[in-house]
C-alpha cells in the first residue's frame, strides 16, 4: 500500500482512466481537479493545501474545510460537482492501493435550493460587451454559445463534421449512468454564416473551436478567459452595462433559452429540443426568471374562462 498526497492519488486515477482507453473522461476529470485544487498554470502547482496533504493523515475536517474554501464565490451546485469529482477519484485511487480513509473525504454536499439559486442572465448589450472584451478565440466560443444555447462542454467538443451547413450536431452525457445523447440544433441565417466561417479550411475531424494556442477548450480555460473579459469590460462599464462577476459561459445558455421563450415566443417543446433540456427543467429553472411568460399564459386562461362563462 502506498501513502501519497491527494494530488498524486488523483493523478493515479487519471492515469488509470487513460490506461483503460477513457481519455475523454480523464480530460474532463482533470479539468475539475485543477479547479477544485486551485491549479496555478504559471507555477504548475496547486494552491489549495489539500493537494499536498498525505491521504493517510487527512481528516474529515480537512475535507470540510476544503469544501468551504471551494464555496467562496461559487454556487452550491458547482461546489457539489467538484466535491463529487474529487471523491470519486480518491475512491478509485484507494482501490488502486493508495492509503487513506474513504470516510474522510465522504463529504456531504452543500444545500442546493433551486428556488434560491440565482441564475445569471446577460442582456444582449452585456453579452456584446463581454464578447468584445474577450480574446478572439474566446469571443468566437462565446458567440457560438449565444447562437445555439449549447452547454459549453457540448460546443467545446463539437467538430467541423458536426456542422452540415444548416444544423449543428451537439452531444452530451446525461443520467446517473451517463449515456451520450445527441441532437441537431437548427441555425438561422446568422448562425449558418458564423459556423461556415468557423469551419472554413478545417478538416472534418478538427474542433470547431480552439483557444489561442490551438488547444481544445477545457472548463478551466474558458472560465479563466471569462473572468478576465468581465474584469476588462467592467473597467469602463456603468449601471446596467456592468456584468456580474459570477457570470459564466452558462449565462449565454440561460439567455438563449429565456429569450427564446419570452422575447421570440418559441414554444417550450421546441426550445427544449433545440437546447437539449426537458420541459420540466424549463419550468423549474426558467419560468421563475421570466414572469411575463407566466402572466401571459394566466391571462389567456382567464380570458378563455370568462368567454365560456359569458356563453
Amino acid at each position: 500500500m502506498r501513502s501519497r498526497a491527494s494530488r498524486a492519488a488523483l493523478d493515479a486515477y487519471l492515469a488509470d482512466l487513460k490506461r483503460h482507453g477513457r481519455a475523454d473522461a480523464a480530460r474532463s476529470a482533470e479539468g475539475r481537479f485543477r479547479t477544485a485544487l486551485g491549479f496555478d498554470f504559471a507555477t504548475s502547482r496547486c494552491r489549495d493545501p489539500l493537494a499536498e496533504t498525505q491521504l493517510d493523515q487527512t481528516t474529515h475536517e480537512d475535507f470540510l474545510e476544503w469544501r468551504d474554501r471551494l464555496a467562496e464565490g461559487r454556487l452550491p451546485r458547482t461546489v457539489n460537482r467538484l466535491v463529487r469529482a474529487v471523491s470519486a477519484g480518491l475512491n478509485r485511487a484507494h482501490r488502486l492501493g493508495h492509503i487513506g480513509n474513504p470516510a474522510a473525504w465522504r463529504v456531504e454536499g452543500l444545500p442546493d435550493d433551486e428556488e434560491s439559486e440565482t441564475a445569471i442572465f446577460l442582456t444582449r448589450a452585456q453579452r456584446k460587451g463581454l464578447i468584445g472584451a474577450a480574446s478572439p478565440s474566446a469571443a468566437a466560443f462565446l458567440r457560438g454559445l449565444e447562437l445555439t444555447g449549447a452547454r459549453p462542454k457540448e460546443l467545446a467538443t463539437a467538430r467541423v463534421g458536426d456542422f452540415d451547413g444548416e444544423r449543428l450536431k451537439l452531444s452530451h452525457r446525461k443520467g446517473r449512468l451517463p449515456k451520450l445523447r445527441s441532437r441537431y440544433v437548427v441555425l438561422d441565417d446568422e448562425g449558418i454564416a458564423f459556423f461556415e466561417s468557423q469551419a472554413k479550411d478545417k478538416l472534418q475531424a478538427a474542433p470547431l473551436f480552439t483557444e489561442d494556442r490551438q488547444k481544445p477548450w477545457r472548463r478551466d480555460m474558458w472560465a479563466a478567459e471569462i473572468r478576465t473579459a468581465i474584469a476588462s469590460h467592467n473597467k469602463g462599464a456603468r449601471g446596467p452595462m456592468r456584468i456580474p462577476s459570477d457570470a459564466s459561459a452558462y449565462s449565454f445558455r440561460h439567455a438563449r433559452i429565456s429569450e427564446s421563450l419570452q422575447v421570440h415566443g418559441v414554444d417550450p417543446l421546441t426550445v427544449g429540443a433545440q437546447t437539449g433540456t426537458s420541459l420540466r427543467m424549463i419550468e423549474r429553472t426558467y419560468y421563475k426568471f421570466i414572469p411575463s411568460v407566466m402572466r401571459e399564459k394566466l391571462t389567456a386562461i382567464a380570458k378563455a374562462s370568462n368567454t365560456l362563462s359569458a356563453k
